[in-house]
């Protein structure tokens, strides 16, 4: 347990941004998920409009670092190629 002042506070601050990464991580990966069923089924227009919910998601956890800015493009490259593969 800490002991001093700043480590208790210190304490406090990263069990909040924790809490708060994890629920966007969380909403991250959900919407990724849905994304990737409309693709699996086959719709064209649910997948395209989950994917820009999706971006959207992975870019604001990209921004507040929750995730590398990398894996948010590598991921956002990937689920528009197979969106752009169902397309034709």
């Amino acid at each position: 347990m800490p002991s001093s002042l700043s480590s208790k506070k210190r304490l406090r601050q990263n069990e909040v941004r924790r809490q708060r990464n994890r629920s966007v991580k969380s909403n991250m990966q959900t919407q990724i998920r849905k994304l990737r069923e409309a693709i699996d089924s086959g719709e064209v227009d649910a997948s395209e409009a989950q994917f820009r919910v999706a971006t959207k998601k992975l870019d604001q956890a990209a921004a507040k670092n929750v995730i590398h800015p990398n894996k948010a493009a590598r991921t956002k490259s990937r689920l528009s190629r197979a969106i752009k593969a169902l397309k034709s």
